[in-house]
């Protein structure tokens, strides 16, 4: 961010991470994918972002989308991350705030 800017220093959000899915409802469980095999595969990502200086994640494990943190890079990462597990992806969302939120889906 430019100097002067209030987001250049280091700050932190209180982030909520939203998963939805598209697909047919299998008639047999009534679901497109249990909600506890999405936890699984979100909550370890999650951990791994949390109380963290997410600037370093990146830095540390080579995750470009995570060195520059805003929003928009952080649903696009996190997308590209769970897709592969969870084939009924449809788009994530990331409520920085309250009043701020960005989603992001393939092929948009």
């Amino acid at each position: 961010m430019p100097d002067g800017h209030k987001c250049r220093r280091i700050h932190g959000h209180n982030f909520k991470v939203e998963v939805n899915l598209l697909g047919e409802v299998n008639p047999e469980t009534g679901m497109i994918q249990d909600f506890g095999e999405i936890k699984s595969i979100i909550n370890p990502i999650i951990d791994m972002l949390d109380h963290q200086f997410i600037n370093e994640v990146g830095e540390e494990k080579n995750i470009p989308l995570l060195k520059i943190p805003t929003t928009e890079n952080l649903v696009m990462w996190f997308y590209h991350e769970i897709k592969p597990l969870i084939p009924a992806l449809y788009s994530v969302v990331i409520h920085e705030t309250d009043n701020n939120t960005c989603e992001y889906r393939e092929n948009w």
